[in-house]
């Protein structure tokens, strides 16, 4: 079969399995092609529970897409929702026009039409997709697309993870409102529960009634069949619409190589990572012993124990696994200053300076803001072509914000004003809570037109935290 007919036969659900590698170097002239159609799935993870999702092509998560970097895609998206829908392609830069972002870069397609998305995506690694419109999100349209850059490293096994979670759906209203009731379930030890005031109501928690990966729940999440030897490289989402999580694989330290899909300066070698809402992170392990264990999200919820999978060697498929504490005390997690490194100094900033305040998100409020405002009254960010522009966030809430921009990779340069030695490449980066500050530097060279830079906390995008950078 050509690649582009193999690629397209297969496109099926997605699974935790070992994923091959494509040929490389690609034809630019290559098109691979899938269909995507959305529409409604009973969804029940866990015996018992019957959730009203949404799904690409009849799973949650969505397909798994793959393509060699230099290849076309060409995804013909089908919706029969019920609902307007659109594909966003988290982490490219691509043509405006195929970014999929509702009422900024096209209509929602409506229910029961069709739109083609074709573009060549850049740049390389793992990226996702996932629908921008209303609550897609949410209800389960998302899914991973694996980029692969034919200069990587390669594995000798390799597992594609959505990590996500069913939304009790009652929850969502009273947290757009600020007046919800879920409880915080970070786990013990993690900043987002140090960080808040002992009387803090949150009003705006989403209430979470199964934890997966791939679409399952523990016990019944595919098992990760590996070898002793191996080196396993492991491709982490988190998908979840509002809570970071932290992955921690029992009895094996991680070695960090990608974040959001791009290399990062150096290999970080930690015990579980942290990962914001929408980040990624590629992380590799060696198999130097038989054993079994869990890979898990760590969580003070008790349903926590749902969202972990078996990773095992031979013969041992049966063997009660090792797991983890929940608790997150004397655990070395990965973060932004480990990967870049501190001590730099801070240099003059060349390009254009913009200063963003995220605030408000009180209890019983339904606005989250930027510099006082809510979508689309935000200040908007205007550049010309190759201009340099930094964006520096200070938070002024008592949450961590999952800032994304659309269309663009950016480097995180400095955090609570210190900078980092090497900035992160990303497309996605937490704002510390209570007074933390973030800068960012990125260069203005995407194809015109007007990209969103929103948080990625789908309560607080819904609810105004988002703006524009607009070519002008």
């Amino acid at each position: 079969m050509r690649r582009s007919s193999f690629l397209k036969a297969s496109g099926g659900a997605m699974l935790v399995m070992a994923l091959p590698r494509l040929s490389a170097p690609a034809a630019a002239s290559d098109v691979v092609d899938y269909t995507l159609t959305a529409g409604p799935l009973r969804y029940s993870p866990v015996p018992g529970l019957n959730f009203p999702g949404l799904a690409f092509n009849g799973t949650i998560p969505g397909p798994l897409l793959r393509i060699v970097h230099g290849q076309r895609l060409r995804a013909t998206f089908i919706n029969k929702s019920g609902q307007g829908s659109t594909i966003h392609w988290h982490g490219m830069i691509l043509p405006n026009k195929m970014d999929g972002a509702d009422g900024v870069t096209q209509a929602p397609v409506r229910d029961g039409g069709s739109f083609v998305y074709e573009f060549a995506p850049d740049p390389p690694g793992t990226r996702w997709y996932h629908d921008h419109v209303s609550d897609g999100l949410l209800r389960g349209l998302f899914g991973m697309i694996v980029v692969e850059d034919p200069r990587d490293q390669r594995a000798d096994a390799e597992f594609a993870l959505v990590f996500h979670d069913v939304p009790k759906m009652a929850t969502v209203a009273p947290a757009m409102m600020g007046v919800g009731k879920a409880p915080m379930t970070d786990p013990p030890g993690s900043p987002e529960l140090i960080q808040m005031a002992p009387d803090d109501k949150m009003g705006d928690e989403v209430a979470f009634t199964a934890h997966c990966i791939n679409g399952a729940a523990y016990p019944n999440t595919t098992r990760l069949a590996v070898k002793v030897g191996q080196h396993v490289r492991l491709r982490v989402l988190n998908a979840n619409p509002t809570q970071t999580r932290y992955v921690r694989l029992a009895g094996h330290r991680l070695i960090v190589t990608h974040s959001d899909g791009n290399p990062l300066p150096r290999p970080v070698e930690v015990d579980a990572l942290r990962v914001g809402v929408a980040e990624r992170y590629d992380a590799w392990f060696e198999v130097s012993a038989p054993g079994s264990w869990l890979l898990q999200g760590l969580s003070s919820d008790p349903l926590a124990y749902e969202q972990a999978a078996i990773v095992h060697t031979e013969g041992m498929e049966d063997a009660p696994p090792m797991a983890s504490s929940q608790s997150l005390d004397g655990v070395d997690y990965f973060t932004y200053e480990k990967a870049g490194g501190t001590g730099g100094s801070l240099s003059p900033l060349r390009g254009a300076r913009y200063d963003f305040t995220l605030d408000d998100g009180k209890y019983g409020s339904s606005r989250w803001t930027i510099n006082g405002k809510t979508y689309p009254h935000t200040p908007k960010i205007y550049v010309h072509r190759n201009d340099i522009v930094n964006v520096k966030f200070l938070n002024k809430t008592d949450m961590d914000h999952p800032m994304h921009l659309h269309g663009h990779v950016f480097e995180v340069t400095e955090i609570d004003g210190v900078a980092l030695t090497s900035p992160l490449a990303k497309d996605t980066s937490l704002v510390r809570a209570n007074g933390g500050t973030l800068r960012w530097r990125f260069r203005a060279d995407s194809p015109a037109g007007r990209w969103l830079l929103h948080c990625h906390n789908a309560i607080h995008m819904m609810d105004g935290m988002m703006t524009l950078v607009e070519y002008v």
